[in-house]
């Protein structure tokens, strides 16, 4: 008898959609579109509910070095032998998710931001010990980890992390940020939207537009 696949309700994670028993639809083919039709930013804006958050944790998945290859298995991108080879694995990748950051107030969204990008560090706090940064690059890398952020450190911090990746590893970054939309929406809810659009703007255009 063939074993019954489970639904995934609620469950946003690739490799756990596909070590655990859940039914998953194949959507790596993406990953191939991506790389055949190149851009150096891609954004995702549609349909609702089709799965954007799953498929940036398949792309994470896919390129971030140190990966498990077991959950593509008989997937549509493992008979890509050529682009896997060159591509899976491949990447150090930053991946974050502003869905969190609600707030009544800017002070309270603002310091979300904060904590967001302190994550970020946190999963890369091993820059501290890389033998491929200097002493002053390692000390900006420290700013992201206090307690309490100026503006333009927070800003900057997703760029900052980036560089210091690619000159640690010797390779390009990918970044994944998801519900990017959240904050805008929350910040018009509340009555702080001019503020909230400054300070996204200027994060996404450091990590995005003049990040190389």
């Amino acid at each position: 008898m063939n074993q019954t696949l489970k639904l995934p309700v609620g469950i946003e994670n690739f490799e756990d959609i596909r070590k655990l028993g859940f039914y998953y639809i194949d959507k790596t083919k993406l990953i191939e579109q991506l790389l055949q039709n190149w851009g150096k930013v891609n954004l995702f804006t549609r349909p609702r509910r089709f799965g954007k958050t799953l498929n940036m944790s398949m792309l994470r998945t896919f390129f971030e070095i140190g990966m498990d290859k077991s959950p593509f298995e008989g997937l549509y991108i493992s008979k890509n032998k050529a682009l896997c080879e060159r591509y899976m694995g491949q990447y150090p990748v930053i991946s974050v998710s502003l869905k969190s950051v609600e707030a009544l107030n800017f002070d309270d969204a603002f310091d979300m931001v904060c904590d967001m990008v302190f994550e970020v560090a946190l999963e890369n706090q091993f820059l501290l010990e890389s033998s491929q940064l200097t002493d002053v690059e390692k000390m900006t890398f420290k700013g992201l980890l206090e307690n309490k952020m100026s503006r333009r450190i927070a800003v900057n911090g997703l760029k900052t992390v980036t560089t210091l990746l690619e000159k640690h590893f010797n390779k390009k970054v990918i970044i994944l940020i998801d519900e990017y939309d959240v904050p805008l929406a929350k910040a018009n809810q509340n009555g702080y939207y001019e503020q909230m659009v400054d300070l996204i703007r200027n994060m996404l255009s450091s990590v995005l537009k003049t990040n190389d």
